[in-house]
């Protein structure tokens, strides 16, 4: 149940973490809204309910829980003010929900992502290395954050996590902690030189 959890985590978070893709946001709905706004708001359910899963089948300890729970209020509360303020913005665009979209929720929302991130590479430690699917699901993670940071606008902190996932790989390259090295180490390159061509 465990692996089968964080397959689905990693799925369900590199897809719906493109919403933004969908062309013109799949139309019009009600109350001059778009139909993505809707579907955004299941969002959180998909990524962290999965995510919650594979914490109580690993079992997660004490410290983990902790970190998984701010992460999920993180994760939740930034995602609901980015999902407000974009909603709100698409019919009236203003210096405020700029602010609350395009940074509070973003830098709210990233760090919830990041501490969910850290609550699972824990529970990854001590178990074998992962199936050659499991190395391909961690790049689309990565990439997926690194893809994320450069729309959302949080480049350095994103390269810093990404940093940070990196090395917390490498010194569990030989078990199932390689995951956020195979995922990261890209969205690390990436980043890095999203950084240096925005310097430019």
């Amino acid at each position: 149940m465990y692996s089968r959890a964080l397959v689905v985590t990693a799925m369900v978070y590199a897809v719906l973490h493109h919403l933004g893709l969908l062309p013109a946001g799949l139309g019009s709905a009600p109350e001059g809204t778009r139909w993505a706004d809707w579907l955004d708001l299941v969002v959180p359910w998909l990524v962290l309910g999965p995510a919650a899963v594979a914490m109580w089948a690993a079992p997660a300890n004490a410290r983990s829980w902790v970190v998984f729970g701010a992460g999920v209020v993180a994760y939740t509360s930034g995602h609901g003010i980015h999902l407000a303020a974009n909603s709100i913005g698409n019919q009236d665009p203003g210096q405020v929900s700029h602010l609350w979209d395009e940074v509070v929720g973003h830098y709210v929302w990233f760090g919830g992502v990041a501490l969910v991130l850290g609550a699972l590479s824990i529970t990854m430690e001590g178990r074998p290395r992962p199936h050659p699917v499991g190395y391909v699901l961690a790049v689309g993670v990565g990439l997926t954050w690194a893809t994320n940071a450069v729309g959302g606008g949080t480049l350095v902190f994103s390269l810093l996590v990404a940093l940070a996932a990196t090395v917390f790989g490498w010194t569990r390259r030989r078990e199932l902690g390689v995951v956020p090295l195979a995922g990261f180490l890209p969205a690390l390159v990436f980043l890095g030189a999203a950084l240096v061509l925005s310097t430019t």
